[in-house]
């Protein structure tokens, strides 16, 4: 049975996740952060659609061999948090970093092993108001999860258990994979086009240009999942029905709003990266890639 969940990060994953989870009697959840960060954690906690979240902070120090870590941090700061990993996570402790692109299980297994890691990716778009997590719940994806082989095996089942009858939309998914691949896909064609042209998620059903654009950058990561045997299917329902505000800003976008650096290099960075290997030709991609990357020196002052 799982009864003691430690976040590492406290955005939109983690917000969704943990105000769900704390609906279930009987678990115990934490957050924990090293600094001035488990300081600001402990002063102002973790809010959700306006209602504070009633959990424990915690130094890594403090926590050792919890039934499950979810990382929800932002990609880039992935790799700094691997250490906290590594002191927390005991043998019998399983780790999901329900992030959005595809390679975050590969970078963890590196530091922490394969065997404990259970790939996942979320579904929810959320935005933030002052220190306020806000989304729709009942318009939320949720939490993916699976083996690699489709096996239900024992993990996958306590899992399960853990988020029946909480307020977590879940997912056990016998095709990971492939679902993880076309979530990455959706955020390339989605969340990247509207960032560089700085236009919200209504445009894609008004502009036959931003359409095209949207659909080619889609096709290649079609085509290098496909070089790495994995079939992406055609899917464009989004192409014709708009279930949120047409003013909506995605991740990528909303990071440009703000002046931090997006996580392009978890999207197109990656794509770029594995196509070269594959032989295959991105340049929608490369494109998109190098003008998000202006975006950023633009917001870090370094051109104007």
């Amino acid at each position: 049975m799982i009864k003691r969940i430690v976040f590492i990060g406290a955005g939109a994953i983690a917000g969704y996740l943990i105000s769900g989870l704390v609906m279930k009697p009987g678990i115990e959840i934490y957050a924990a952060a090293e600094g001035e960060r488990r300081e600001r954690l402990k002063k102002d906690g973790i809010i959700v659609n306006g209602e504070r979240m009633d959990i424990g902070i915690v130094s890594p120090d403090e926590m050792k061999d919890p039934d499950l870590i979810m990382v929800c941090v932002k990609y880039n700061a992935l790799r700094e948090v691997l250490p906290y990993i590594e002191k927390m996570a005991g043998v019998g402790t399983l780790i999901m970093l329900p992030l959005n692109g595809v390679d975050s299980e590969e970078i963890a297994a590196e530091a922490l092993g394969k065997d404990r890691i259970v790939p996942s990716f979320m579904k929810v778009s959320s935005r933030r108001i002052g220190n306020d997590i806000r989304f729709d719940r009942e318009k939320a994806g949720g939490l993916y999860f699976g083996e690699e082989d489709g096996i239900r095996t024992e993990r996958i089942i306590l899992l399960e258990e853990l988020f029946l009858g909480t307020g977590v939309r879940y997912h056990s998914v016998p095709n990971i994979t492939v679902e993880m691949w076309k979530k990455f896909a959706s955020n390339i064609a989605r969340n990247l086009p509207q960032a560089v042209l700085d236009l919200g998620v209504g445009a894609y059903y008004k502009s036959e240009h931003l359409k095209y654009i949207s659909k080619r950058l889609k096709e290649e990561v079609r085509l290098v999942a496909k070089a790495r045997g994995i079939d992406i299917y055609e899917d464009d329902s989004w192409d014709t029905v708009n279930t949120i505000p047409d003013d909506t800003r995605f991740s990528t976008l909303q990071d440009i709003d703000a002046g931090r650096h997006t996580e392009i290099e978890m999207f197109s960075g990656v794509l770029i990266r594995y196509a070269k290997e594959a032989g295959i030709e991105v340049p929608f991609n490369e494109y998109t890639y190098h003008a998000i990357k202006c975006l950023e020196e633009k917001n870090d002052g370094i051109i104007s």
